[in-house]
């Protein structure tokens, strides 16, 4: 029989977890960063309240409106968070970015130095399927699905090193086409503020910010050694951009369109992993090739196998090949197969590591 915590037993934890909360806001001078960065109001309740109050809501699994609805013990009403979430004027980026600073440091502290620290660039998508005057509204493309979808793109930078992942940045996306929106920015806000130009950033290109947040998160105190990323970003223009900054990790698409030097000669990713020799038996890594990019820095591309399909992979980039042992049904199916390539920027592995 599943057990049921009591009404007194879910008192005592939500004053634990209030408690632990409250200790957080101490360790880390919320009031005084939030301050800072402009979060502050005028009169009424004051701004480390309402932030007590937001930062509450995920442990309790609640949203504002059933917080309140089945809490009264609050000294203000909903709409009070919702006209201080609404503010155009409140640096949520910089928040953010000093907040995760502090708790890297101490997490740094407390990890090994044989452990590697990393940047990990993603996005995700959000659906809004009811929404019709949603600011910005657009039709996206989800790459999970595989289908365009009414909502928006997060586009999220966090810091990780292999136990703990913390929140860096953020930019909440629309579409670069206007055709795609269904709906434009409805507010006239000065454009001075913050508001104005998270509003401008969510048109733009999604490779357009990249650089930009990891320059924020490098300024700002946060220390990694790699930049991680998935295939979507894995373009020569973007990894040249980026690894001025930092060596860069990601998969790479297979595509006729992008050539790398490879022994003297421009050759695609399908034409390199053919020359290349590929070790025998059940071999994780197979291949890889110590190539050039267009900007002038070297890579090197490891194709490694696939463990869920009987194929293989590459990383720097991955490639699949049919593994059939009948050589006489065997065709150059990798041709036709997806590709998912790693490039390791500026410091390439070493060659006895990956043949």
């Amino acid at each position: 029989m599943q057990n049921t915590l009591s009404r007194y037993e879910l008192q005592d934890e939500e004053l634990r977890t209030a408690s632990r909360i409250e200790a957080f806001f101490k360790q880390f001078s919320i009031a005084d960063l939030a301050r800072r960065c402009g979060i502050k109001k005028a009169k009424g309740v004051s701004s480390p309240e309402i932030l007590l109050c937001i930062f509450s809501l995920p442990f309790y699994r609640l949203n504002i409106f059933r917080y309140f609805q089945t809490t009264g013990e609050t000294d203000f009403g909903k709409d009070v968070v919702y006209e201080f979430m609404r503010s155009c004027h409140f640096s949520w980026r910089r928040f953010l970015l000093q907040l995760a600073g502090r708790v890297c440091i101490l997490l740094q502290e407390l990890t090994s130095e044989k452990r590697d620290s990393v940047l990990i660039i993603d996005d995700s998508s959000i659906h809004r399927p009811r929404a019709k005057k949603v600011e910005l509204l657009a039709r996206v493309y989800d790459h999970a699905e595989s289908r365009f979808i009414k909502g928006f793109r997060l586009l999220s930078m966090c810091w990780s090193d292999g136990a703990s992942l913390g929140p860096v940045d953020f930019a909440l996306m629309s579409s670069a086409k206007e055709k795609n929106r269904y709906q434009d920015v409805t507010k006239r806000i000065d454009s001075r503020t913050c508001g104005a130009k998270r509003r401008r950033e969510a048109v733009c290109k999604s490779t357009e910010l990249i650089e930009p947040m990891l320059r924020r998160a490098l300024a700002s105190g946060i220390k990694a050694k790699y930049l991680l990323m998935d295939s979507w970003f894995g373009m020569p223009a973007v990894i040249s951009k980026l690894c001025k900054h930092l060596p860069v990790i990601c998969m790479i698409k297979r595509t006729p369109k992008i050539y790398y030097c490879f022994e003297g000669e421009r050759m695609s990713l399908n034409a390199i992993y053919k020359r290349l020799r590929k070790r025998r038996g059940r071999a994780k890594v197979l291949c890889s090739a110590l190539v050039t990019m267009n900007c002038g820095e070297s890579a090197r591309i490891v194709f490694v196998r696939n463990k869920h399909k009987n194929t293989m992979s590459a990383l720097p980039g991955l490639s699949w090949y049919d593994t059939r042992k009948d050589e006489a049904q065997r065709r150059p199916t990798w041709l036709k197969s997806r590709y998912h390539h790693c490039i390791v920027l500026l410091k390439p592995f070493p060659e006895e590591k990956f043949g």
